[in-house]
């Protein structure tokens, strides 16, 4: 049997592209990948087996108004963007695709941590605008602590490759087990006992009802004297209200996002003022590796559920319409 996909963006990992291929199904992208207009004109006009979610919103309106969506499956790991109160009660399975761009993802840490740590934008900006400006404002980072936000598969490769560099690593996850060598990793109980052993931040948790704002101005203040914060997880986790006015302030040295909560940032975005701030439109898990083993995950987990074949229950972010009769 085939099947018809929506994918929201416009186009999709050669990895996916072939399994539906080959599936013989018939695949809609959008015209434009930031049109929430346009996911809803599709969405009630085209009868679609299954949708392949990237960052544009995918609302109650669209998914209502598809009456033969059976599944839904997010391009990545996190579904902000997907209504899942509105999945949930008409029965869908949203699942995610864990673990598939991990590693972009914890190279891309790495390397803000480093930009920020040498404020190599800035020193960019200086060459390109004629100047050859050698100051000894530069920070090692040897030495100091990273403190992790999450430890789960990319929070892993990020302390691997902070310990390299010569780091300490801390982290907080009530998620993670309650024994265990953590790879050299200190263990905090609370988020308020790493906070103050964290040189470098590093965000690596979904958006829930706990975290989302959690790094709020009480908690920023926790941190050490010239802390750096690193968000390559969710813009919904930081109070951009707070993170502005602590490094216009200098209480943060820096911080580095590649992620914020409206998305694309607005052109009149006080973010866009300051000097020690690093801002990456949504890349983490943009490189033609990481692409493609997100979309054969995507492909592969909605065939099998609309084949009736047995799916990675961990991946569902609603597991319990499964159970329904």
């Amino acid at each position: 049997m085939t099947y018809r996909f929506l994918v929201t963006t416009t186009s999709l990992g050669q990895g996916g592209r072939q399994l539906l291929a080959e599936a013989d199904c018939t695949v809609d992208y959008l015209d434009d990948a930031n049109d929430v207009a346009e996911v809803e004109r599709r969405m009630s006009s085209v009868a679609y087996d299954a949708v392949i979610s990237r960052t544009v919103a995918l609302n109650a309106k669209a998914i209502n108004a598809c009456p033969t969506l059976k599944i839904i499956c997010k391009h990545g790991v996190g579904v902000t963007n997907i209504d899942v109160a509105a999945a949930t009660e008409r029965g869908i399975p949203v699942l995610t695709t864990p673990a598939t761009n991990a590693q972009s993802v914890a190279e891309l840490t790495l390397a803000l941590m480093l930009n920020c740590a040498r404020r190599l934008p800035f020193f960019q900006q200086v060459v390109t605008a004629g100047r050859w400006t050698r100051t000894g404002d530069g920070e090692e980072l040897q030495g100091k602590t990273l403190g992790l936000v999450g430890f789960g598969e990319i929070g892993h490769r990020v302390a691997r490759f902070a310990r390299i560099i010569g780091m300490q690593v801390a982290f907080f996850d009530p998620a993670a087990p309650t024994e265990g060598d953590f790879d050299g990793a200190q263990r905090c109980d609370t988020l308020e006992a790493l906070l103050p052993l964290s040189d470098v931040l590093s965000l690596h948790c979904p958006v829930t009802p706990k975290t989302r704002l959690m790094i709020n101005a009480e908690r920023l203040a926790l941190l050490p004297p010239n802390a750096t914060l690193i968000n390559t997880a969710r813009g919904e986790l930081i109070d951009e209200d707070a993170l502005f006015a602590a490094l216009q302030s200098g209480q943060l040295r820096a911080a580095a996002l590649d992620t914020v909560t409206h998305e694309p940032l607005a052109a009149d975005h006080p973010f866009r003022t300051l000097q020690n701030l690093i801002i990456t439109p949504h890349i983490g898990g943009s490189t033609p590796q990481a692409l493609d083993a997100v979309a054969q995950s995507a492909a592969r987990q909605c065939l099998a559920f609309l084949d009736n074949q047995q799916i990675n229950l961990s991946a569902c972010v609603n597991p319990q319409v499964l159970n329904r009769s």
